[in-house]
């Protein structure tokens, strides 16, 4: 049987390979997952690339479902993720707790990573965030894109610049070691993005798609999903 197809956004990326490895471990079905910013993941399933599996923010498993490339009803929440502010292990950390001193240590940065706006989730609070301080003149020419929080992550904990930090979704944060997690986007900044999980309408392995799914957000996985950076409401 040909491999598990997925496409996910970066947020999810920890989660989908731990799940992976249970699934070809006890199934014997192989998984080829890619990862990516949401925007860029939606625009390959627009344009017919062969999926099985398909995990982006639940606004856009909603809109592709309407669109008829995720099967009706198949949607699936994983969780609420935060977005967060990351600095280099090892380097100081910086005071983000209310929002009068985010928007200092913004403008003290000397370098500031975040995921593409134009495809990314987190880059678009970036430049929310930006606008809502009145410091897009200021910070924007200080700025790195990145194609997503992943790669921002590696690039900031392999730069040795001082004064950088990175915001990305908070699960993107923890899996790097060489990052620390300073704290969430503080007070009425605070953003919070659910994920979840959809069935291709094209499947070419539904029956395996649908299991991956199940055992992505079983409670059973709430631990891994948990460790992984993901909060849940009381009613989840």
């Amino acid at each position: 049987m040909a491999a598990l197809r997925i496409l996910s956004a970066g947020a999810a990326q920890s989660v989908v390979e731990t799940i992976a490895t249970a699934y070809t471990s006890e199934t014997g079905n192989g998984v080829k997952a890619e990862f990516g910013a949401v925007g860029a993941m939606k625009a390959r399933v627009i344009a017919g690339e062969p999926v099985d599996v398909i995990v982006l923010t639940d606004a856009l498993i909603d809109e592709l479902a309407v669109s008829g490339h995720i099967a009706a009803g198949s949607r699936s929440d994983l969780g609420t993720v935060a977005t967060g502010v990351a600095v280099r292990a090892g380097t100081p950390l910086p005071d983000v707790s209310e929002v009068r001193k985010l928007r200092e240590t913004l403008l003290a940065a000397s370098k500031v990573v975040c995921p593409d706006p134009a495809t990314a989730t987190a880059g678009k609070a970036v430049m929310e965030v930006l606008g809502r301080l009145g410091i897009v003149a200021e910070v924007q020419p200080r700025m790195q894109y990145f194609p997503n929080g992943y790669a921002a992550m590696k690039w900031l904990a392999e730069s040795r610049g001082v004064l950088e930090m990175g915001i990305t979704q908070v699960t993107e944060i923890l899996p790097n070691p060489g990052v620390i997690y300073v704290g969430p986007l503080p007070g009425d900044l605070k953003i919070k993005t659910v994920y979840s999980a959809g069935l291709a309408a094209r499947a070419q392995n539904p029956e395996g798609a649908t299991e991956f799914i199940a055992r992505l957000t079983a409670a059973a996985s709430r631990a891994i999903l948990a460790k992984a950076g993901y909060e849940f409401d009381q009613e989840q």
